[in-house]
């Protein structure tokens, strides 16, 4: 009788789970998006870095010299196959299911909503920018595995060069704009430990 009284009175220790914020992000389910989402998204950045740093800068009279032919025509296809990748992503994107959102500020979310919109905007506008400046000024297009283009259009050197300068604008843009985007992402897995970053990294 006595033993058991004194069983009684111990102390009795009970587990705890530990809070979610100290569970190691490894261990927690990722709601990734789909393989080919992931595709699309590291297939553009790819692609927009090589074309950014594979471009002509400097006056007209150099982007357009014969001793650049080449390397024009390689920036060329890289700029067409960003535009191909993109209409592609968006019509992926009509049917693909996002994965759920993560939990954050309403800011945060308008914020990620308007650099998005902003990024698809301009993967669409530096493709078509340069070709309409370039066939304005009377330019041909050339691509790989397709040849070069001649301008179907009137030139219009003040016109055609200011669409070109709206382009190159456009350029350093996308990549400013893509900086703040990777850094945001890098924030969220750091700083927030959540897992905007591991979404574009694994599937579901």
């Amino acid at each position: 009788m006595q033993s058991s009284t004194i069983r009684n009175n111990l102390p009795v220790r009970r587990t705890v789970n530990p809070p979610v914020s100290n569970i190691a992000m490894s261990d927690r389910r990722v709601a990734g998006y789909s393989f080919a989402s992931r595709s699309f998204h590291w297939l553009t950045a790819l692609l927009v870095l090589a074309a950014y740093i594979l471009s002509i800068g400097g006056p007209e009279a150099r982007v357009f010299a014969d001793g650049n032919k080449g390397l024009l025509t390689l920036h060329e296809s890289l700029g067409l196959a960003i535009f191909v990748t993109t209409l592609l992503r968006l019509a992926h994107r009509r049917w693909a299911r996002p994965p759920d959102p993560v939990s954050m500020p309403v800011w945060m979310h308008q914020a990620a909503l308007a650099t998005r919109l902003l990024l698809y905007f301009l993967l669409v506008f530096l493709p078509l920018s340069a070709i309409v400046g370039s066939w304005i000024e009377g330019h041909s297009l050339s691509f790989y595995l397709v040849g070069a283009i001649a301008s179907p259009w009137a030139t219009s050197q003040a016109l055609g060069q200011l669409i070109l300068s709206l382009h190159k604008l456009a350029g350093d843009a996308i990549m400013w704009l893509a900086g703040v985007h990777a850094a945001a992402a890098l924030f969220h897995h750091f700083i927030l430990k959540d897992n905007v970053l591991r979404s574009m990294l694994v599937s579901s």
